[in-house]
């Protein structure tokens, strides 16, 4: 496999008849897995691991192995196969100012990356911006074998494009946090441009709202007034809405971007708790 590529590429390509595309979240808190027919928008398949603690990369992989050797439903042909990593370790650099060479320094003020590490970037061309980061290449060489053609993605890329799509003609400032388990990210986009993004690591709800609490401060932003939009890991009833409900006016979860049909023998979800892998499709 070209580690360098971005698209991995191979001569037994995937069945482009086949309509089902699979999409894959990786972190090393846990997987998501997500099959769409294409051809009828409808979910066929969902599936969701949390671990309890983080997982090194080889048992990442091993779990991710044992899920597939298990699991009749990834072992057929897929039309796409979509990997999206989950990490802290990701930021973004303006195209302009943007040089491959340079793609360790863009990471390393504020992730901690070891020499060994592949970095990569995506381009974000709705605002003319490069996300770089640290795939697994381990991961990488099992997809490959497993299904040849794919192409991966960081969630960050996703959840930042799909965000500005909504916002193009928006005339207000919205401040939107993506919740999972153990980390957010947060966004603040005006009058349709990205002003801030960040993701942050959280072990309690006392974390969870000192980040968001001290981001507001920092951007100077006006809590009674400022619109807050929820997507992710998060509902009415938990500990980390009911907190960031007593500091915060204006809090509404997000409106579907794109809306599925559900398979019979999946129960319907809200779209905003799965935003990103949703919305990778």
């Amino acid at each position: 496999m070209e580690t360098g590529q971005k698209t991995i590429q191979t001569t037994n390509s995937l069945n482009s008849q086949i309509p089902n595309k699979l999409s894959i979240q990786i972190s090393l808190s846990g997987l998501s897995f997500c099959v769409l027919n294409s051809q009828s928008n409808v979910i066929e398949h969902f599936q969701q691991i949390d671990f309890d603690k983080k997982l090194t990369p080889q048992v990442l992989l091993d779990r991710l192995s044992t899920i597939f050797d298990t699991n009749s439903t990834y072992s057929g042909q897929f039309e796409t196969v979509l990997l999206i990593y989950h990490n802290q370790l990701s930021s973004i650099v303006p195209k302009l100012l943007f040089n491959e060479q340079n793609s360790a320094d863009y990471l390393k003020f504020n992730a901690k990356i070891l020499k060994t590490d592949y970095i990569t970037h995506d381009q974000i061309e709705i605002n003319d911006s490069v996300n770089v980061y640290v795939p697994l290449v381990n991961i990488n060489n099992y997809i490959f074998d497993k299904f040849g053609a794919f192409e991966f993605k960081h969630a960050s890329t996703i959840l930042i494009e799909t965000l500005l799509k909504t916002e193009l003609s928006a005339k207000e400032s919205r401040f939107y946090i993506n919740v999972e388990k153990n980390h957010l990210e947060i966004i603040l986009i005006e009058n349709g441009a990205l002003i801030f993004y960040n993701a942050f690591e959280y072990d309690s709800v006392e974390d969870f709202i000192y980040y968001i609490l001290f981001t507001l401060e920092q951007l100077h932003l006006d809590q009674e007034h400022l619109k807050v939009v929820l997507t992710g890991s998060i509902h009415k009833n938990d500990a980390n809405y009911k907190i960031l409900y007593k500091y915060i006016r204006h809090i509404e979860f997000i409106q579907p971007i794109k809306t599925f049909k559900y398979a019979s023998n999946i129960e319907p979800f809200s779209n905003y708790n799965h935003f990103i892998i949703l919305n990778s499709f």
